[in-house]
């Protein structure tokens, strides 16, 4: 080649573009990933397990107590377990003392309440910052999407769970 030549070479094939489904699909299954990884490590180290601390999570939200026929219906949608498996799941609360029975109500104990706020807040030294370094409109544009998202898909897909967070994973 001389000086005034040029080596062409041929162009990078055009990758198509991603659709709105993929480029959404891909960022969600990953952050979901990476967030569960998390999730998974603070729950091994304070030696339980994950199903222990999200049913822990919603008793919170039931206000730390519940009839026990209420709190095993919402473990069934929130968990999305079977009801033998909710009911097995909550007298295992109780056993571990955990959580309290009586008169059919459930409520937290303060070995649950420990255990479920050391979680929480080994999950929040990890996540506050990153959480606390977007802008409110991101969040709420995020926010926003993911429940529009999830009813469409409710709507459209029977099989979709009904609440919560979906699976055993």
């Amino acid at each position: 080649m001389t000086e005034n030549q040029t080596e062409t070479r041929p162009a990078a094939p055009a990758r198509p573009a991603m659709s709105a489904g993929q480029a959404i699909g891909g960022a969600l299954g990953q952050a979901q990933s990476v967030l569960a990884g998390l999730l998974a490590d603070k729950v091994a180290q304070a030696g339980t397990d994950r199903e222990t601390y999200l049913a822990l999570q919603r008793l919170g939200v039931l206000g730390d107590a519940s009839a026990k026929d209420q709190y095993v219906n919402d473990l069934v949608d929130w968990l999305d377990l079977d009801p033998r498996a909710a009911t097995e799941l909550a007298d295992g609360l109780v056993a571990s003392g955990l959580v309290t029975v009586g008169q059919q109500t459930v409520k937290i104990a303060d070995d649950g309440a420990q255990l479920r706020e050391k979680i929480a807040g080994s999950i929040s030294a990890v996540t506050a910052p990153i959480y606390e370094s977007l802008s409110s409109s991101d969040v709420e544009t995020t926010v926003r999407t993911l429940r529009y998202l999830t009813t469409r898909v409710r709507a459209t897909n029977p099989a979709a769970p009904a609440k919560g967070t979906g699976g055993r994973s």
